[in-house]
């Protein structure tokens, strides 16, 4: 059994092509696409930031939204890039969500991938300290936002306050109790799995990672996943972490499918540069008629390894196609390799 999501850019466009065409359209689409994802009988929706794109950014208004409008479906994000966070008030607005939504947010964080601008986070008003470079600051900046989580006080009270407050130092409210439990990590190396797992955060694993020993994407995630699950149990954590792997599948079922998908697919991995000395391995598009699709999948390890499938959607074909693509996968292909 597997918990399967869907994860969206919230990319828009004003090509007529697409049927988001605005940020309006986006963020007002991905709340009805949750609702149907979770009519469907989908187990998870979450959504990607990226700044400084027309796609999908600040991610706590449109949680919340999503959380008034559902109520079974876990709500999350891949990833937030905390180059850009301020961990004080992202506490504050992730525990908001997060009760609005009933304890439902499954909070994906990183350190950030390759940007729209140089060093976007500067904008932002962000420094690495001396010594450090931006990776080092998003990771600084993940562990304390880890750390308050915890919700133990640390702000000395006013003598004289406008309310009166509680006995102690006081923490950032509103507090959402067991949030630190739902915090993922988007790892594209070995080395930071185990860093990861030795803080307590689920894995996050994507349809690329660096490029560590030559082998197939999803060899290499199945062994990234197997450091993680071995460098949380020498951390001694005492529950069970939460893996996913993130993976672009279509089943190819109608004239639509065949005609979007079905033609010129990705049948390889393919290798790029995230930069000038990272090398790194983006995986293969799997889209094909169900029963091909159902022995394809079988072989991916890394999915084999995860608890919790995110299927990377075509968010721009609309609500009714992207509601089908689910349909499909959840119906055609999830019972037949056991994870329904």
């Amino acid at each position: 059994m597997k918990k399967i999501g869907f994860l969206s850019f919230g990319h828009w466009t004003p090509s007529p092509q697409s049927q988001a065409r605005s940020a309006i359209d986006v963020l007002l689409q991905s709340i009805d696409l949750a609702v149907e994802a979770e009519r469907l009988g989908m187990d998870g929706a979450y959504f990607r930031v990226h700044h400084f794109a027309q796609q999908l950014a600040s991610p706590f208004p449109l949680l919340a939204a999503v959380g008034v409008k559902t109520r079974k479906i876990e709500i999350g994000t891949a990833v937030i890039d905390m180059r850009y966070e301020n961990p004080h008030y992202m506490v504050e607005d992730a525990g908001a969500a997060d009760l609005i939504a009933g304890g439902r947010l499954q909070l994906g964080i990183s350190r950030g991938s390759p940007e729209q601008v140089i060093d976007g986070w500067r904008y932002f008003g962000y420094r690495p300290n001396e010594g450090e470079d931006d990776a080092d600051m998003g990771r600084r900046h993940a562990e304390e936002f880890l750390e308050l989580l915890r919700g133990k006080g640390f702000a000395q009270p006013n003598p004289r306050p406008m309310f009166t407050n509680p006995p102690g130092l006081l923490r950032l409210e509103p507090y959402s109790a067991g949030l630190r439990d739902r915090i993922w990590w988007g790892s594209a190396s070995n080395a930071t799995a185990a860093w990861a797992a030795k803080l307590g955060m689920n894995l996050q694993t994507s349809t690329l990672k660096f490029d560590e020993t030559g082998e197939s994407l999803h060899i290499q995630q199945a062994a990234q996943i197997r450091a993680f699950r071995a460098a949380w149990k020498e951390a001694g954590h005492t529950r069970t972490p939460r893996i996913s792997v993130s993976r672009s599948i279509f089943a190819l079922i109608d004239d639509r499918d065949r005609g979007y998908f079905g033609r010129g697919s990705q049948e390889g991995d393919k290798i790029g540069f995230l930069d000038e000395n990272t090398r790194a391995i983006f995986g293969r598009s799997y889209a094909a008629e169900p029963d091909i699709l159902i022995e394809q999948l079988r072989k991916d390890e890394a999915i084999a390894e995860a608890d919790t499938l995110l299927l990377t959607i075509p968010n721009q074909l609309g609500v009714s196609y992207n509601a089908h693509v689910i349909e499909a996968i959840l119906t055609t292909v999830a019972p037949a390799l056991g994870w329904r």
